[in-house]
């Protein structure tokens, strides 16, 4: 799949029109509709700016088994707090979810 498909596809599946992510990015629905058929090609800024309101990481809409990886609000919590502990805690925090799975 390529690069328009690909985010035609996840804009569809987040159910966002073309004109609110339009609204939402400030990028015309002209130029949004153009990368989507394959007529034209996102600088990477331009895709960061498409991507974060369809809460999707470049890492994610790149990955490579070619699907995002959409993580939940909670799992979105849990990597931000175990990036804060210092480094013998984040592994006590490994280790418990380890025993917890």
């Amino acid at each position: 799949m390529d690069i328009g498909e690909k985010l035609r596809s996840i804009r569809q599946s987040k159910n966002m029109t073309i004109y609110r992510l339009s609204m939402t990015t400030g990028i015309s629905q002209n130029h949004i509709s153009g990368i989507e058929l394959g007529n034209r090609q996102p600088t990477i800024y331009t895709l960061l700016r498409l991507l974060e309101p369809l809460g999707i990481t470049l890492a994610e809409f790149f990955n490579e088994n070619g699907s995002p990886v959409e993580l939940t609000e909670n799992e979105k919590k849990l990597i931000e707090n175990y990036r804060c502990l210092p480094d013998e805690k984040a592994e006590v925090l490994l280790n418990l979810s380890q025993l917890l799975k």
